[in-house]
């Protein structure tokens, strides 16, 4: 099996740079997808409470025959549950059927809702409750970053943003770089390779090293310091995803793709996304 990166997170903890996401997955799926990932190689697998399958993670985590502490798992605090956070790690827990997840990640920041400071203090307590390993947060700008900080003195280990080759965010990820937060990108082949798989540069290099390209994609993504979370419920396209670790991008090849940079958003906007 390929050895994978582990990144070092602000709290001390280590965290596979490479991790299977599951959003848009029945329990099912999630389960299924969840059982191959791991015999693949897979530690890190990504849900959250509002894609309604954390069973089926559960499931495969007790399927599985590796021990709980060989798995980070990762879910969310949704929206509606910023001012309840205890009662939704604890629902979320029981489904996942764990004591503890590795990361806890508040899911939007919903600034309308003014909310998410509050949030954050909870999640601070539920971490030293034990409830979860590391705290973080999901599409945080860097206004929203700030007031976390300054309020409560305590950062995200990772922030967890739309991240692909047409919507880069280096601004942002320069200024988590800068504090210490690890950018973590969501839909890092912008959803099944929307304008991204058919640029000249991706499959160029996808020809010279033999990979395909979303091999490429997530190549760049772990070369430029980011962690990963590519989602599928295919078989096939689990393991293709993980097939990443025999080779690397040049700084050039990466600077190549970096021009690719459109800021084309998939998903909605955080400043101004605010949905129960």
């Amino acid at each position: 099996m390929a050895e994978q990166l582990r990144i070092k997170l602000n709290d001390g903890t280590l965290m596979p740079q490479l991790g299977l996401g599951v959003w848009q997955a029945s329990v099912e799926e999630a389960r299924s997808a969840a059982i191959k990932a791991l015999e693949v190689g897979y530690r890190s697998i990504d849900t959250a409470a509002i894609y309604k399958n954390e069973e089926g993670i559960g499931k495969a985590i007790t399927e599985s025959a590796l021990k709980r502490d060989e798995l980070y798992i990762t879910t969310k605090l949704w929206n509606s549950d910023q001012r309840n956070a205890k009662a939704a790690i604890e629902t979320s827990l029981e489904k996942l059927q764990i004591n503890q997840v590795d990361l806890y990640l508040m899911h939007w920041p919903c600034p309308e809702k003014d909310n998410y400071v509050e949030a954050w203090q909870q999640m601070i307590t539920l971490q030293k409750q034990g409830l979860t390993k590391s705290i973080g947060v999901c599409n945080f700008n860097e206004d929203h970053l700030k007031r976390l900080i300054d309020e409560t003195g305590v950062k995200p280990v990772v922030n967890q943003i739309e991240l692909h080759p047409m919507l880069q965010q280096r601004t942002l990820h320069a200024w988590n770089d800068l504090h210490q937060i690890q950018t973590e990108s969501w839909s890092p082949l912008a959803q099944g390779g929307k304008g991204v798989f058919e640029q000249t540069v991706i499959k160029e290099l996808a020809k010279k090293y033999g990979k395909t390209a979303a091999q490429i994609v997530i190549r760049w993504h772990l070369d430029s310091g980011l962690v990963v979370i590519p989602k599928s419920v295919t078989p096939s396209r689990i393991e293709e995803n993980f097939d990443v670790f025999d080779f690397r991008l040049d700084k050039s090849e990466i600077g190549e793709i970096a021009k690719l940079d459109a800021g084309n958003r998939l998903g909605p906007d955080p400043a101004t996304f605010n949905m129960d």
